[in-house]
């Protein structure tokens, strides 16, 4: 009886507070309950009950028992009826049911009409200020070589690629962007990313237009590792569910999710032909994926360490791969003979032990040169074929996130924890140009932003 009493008290108070100020959000209030309680079970993917909560548009649309809400009437409403154990199964299923508070937000929501505020453009959204420079965690080139993306606050800035200034910027709803990758032809951008433990987004846009073609939200936490295959036809993501996300690049549609993975997917990569691509992640496998359907094909490498990052050399179907044992492998994909257990034939080589736990590592377009980094405040440059060492590129003062190589391959992009972007000469790692990335605000110096 008192906990009966004390759950009414609870709503009569939520309610008396929302009848005095503004109606609740659906994107500030509502869509964080559905991604934390309901999305593991209603996505694209899977869509239980043909019900998919990741957007508002698929939430209206309902699933195979009707439409989720009737606007102004949530005692009618399915979404209610189910949360509150009206309609069994009560929801989520098999979890503990929904807070007070959060039923009562839901019934409010429809109550007063049950409106959509999640649009979010690029145009609509306030300029991000930062005081300090944030920690870069993905960049690249494009492919004319003249501009560099990198991660900023819940945006991507495009600068040009001798440091000289700002060219554009892509806001979105992630707080962060953990990689970002080209279309051969430069037109558009995918970045892949999230709202630590809110949700994981992968993002599409059109670099002329500087527009968001497509914004897909999966999972409750941030996605890792997004890739492009080289035909454009698809995005693989990894996520900490521990599986692998496919999209449509045209629609943004999800095609599909493996689960094979048995921790963390950190990174992927598809293959020349686009046919197969490659996730790799904290279960220390890299496997092999038939793009097309989804398929597990085989493991590509011996398991060893946890894997964090992985590259691909564009000329041929070999990669590069490395983590936390600190040594990157070099593997084919495909077998020169019958797979046996616990086979490692497709290894090429093992270059030499990293100061650090490696965190990112990039394949040069002619093939002749690897860049790995991590931990350790520099980058080390090597020739696959040999597996020497060329050259050592330093200058950062921590740990080192992103490299990318630029499109003749004579100059290396680096970020990391010190929040600088460092350009080099590929043939001697004479540093080119060091520039923060983000526009400082005039308070930045005073208050330590600046180093």
């Amino acid at each position: 009886m008192r906990s009966s009493m004390l759950k009414n008290t609870v709503g009569m108070f939520v309610v008396t507070v929302w009848s005095l100020a503004a109606a609740p959000s659906f994107n500030s209030d509502i869509r964080p309950i559905l991604q934390k309680q309901c999305q593991g079970c209603h996505q694209p993917s899977s869509k239980a009950s043909g019900l998919d909560v990741t957007s508002f548009e698929e939430l209206r649309k309902g699933g195979r028992r009707g439409a989720a809400w009737s606007a102004g009437k949530p005692e009618a409403s399915l979404l209610v009826r189910y949360v509150t154990g009206e309609v069994q199964p009560r929801m989520p299923l098999g979890q503990p049911a929904l807070p007070p508070a959060d039923i009562e937000l839901l019934r409010e929501w429809i109550r007063t009409g049950a409106a959509d505020d999640s649009v979010e453009t690029s145009s609509a959204m306030q300029p991000i200020v930062y005081l300090q420079p944030p920690v870069i965690t993905a960049l690249r080139f494009s492919p004319d070589g003249k501009s560099v993306a990198v991660s900023g606050n819940r945006e991507i800035l495009i600068h040009k690629a001798d440091g000289t200034g700002i060219t554009g910027r892509l806001a979105g709803k992630a707080e962060r962007i953990l990689s970002i990758a080209f279309s051969n032809d430069g037109k558009l951008l995918v970045a892949g990313g999230g709202t630590p433990a809110q949700f994981g987004e992968v993002q599409v846009w059109d670099i002329p237009g500087s527009k968001l073609l497509h914004s897909a939200t999966l999972t409750t936490d941030t996605v890792f590792g997004a890739s492009l295959a080289p035909d454009n036809s698809r995005i693989a993501v990894g996520s900490a569910d521990n599986t692998v996300h496919v999209f449509e690049t045209s629609t943004g549609k999800e095609l599909y999710k493996i689960g094979n993975h048995e921790n963390w997917v950190l990174a992927t990569v598809f293959a020349s032909d686009s046919k197969r691509f490659v996730s790799a992640g904290r279960d220390r496998a890299a496997k092999l994926i038939d793009a097309k359907s989804g398929a597990f094909l085989e493991n590509v490498n011996l398991l060893r360490g946890e894997l964090t990052a992985i590259a691909r050399n564009p000329k041929k179907d070999v990669v590069v791969m490395g983590g936390e044992e600190r040594y990157p492998y070099i593997y084919l994909l495909d077998r020169p003979r019958n797979m046996k257990i616990a086979d490692d034939t497709t290894l090429v080589r093992k270059l030499e032990r990293q100061d650090g736990a490696i965190t990112a590592l990039d394949w040069s377009p002619d093939g002749a040169r690897i860049a790995v980094a991590g931990l350790s405040p520099s980058v080390n440059l090597y020739d696959p074929e040999t597996g020497d060492r060329k050259a050592t590129c330093k200058g950062h003062t921590a740990g080192i996130y992103t490299v990318a190589f630029s499109p003749d391959g004579k100059q290396l992009a680096t970020g990391g924890f010190d929040g600088k972007v460092r350009i080099y000469n590929t043939s001697d790692c004479s540093l080119l140009h060091s520039f923060v990335p983000v526009p400082l605000s005039a308070g930045a110096a005073q208050s330590g932003g600046v180093q």
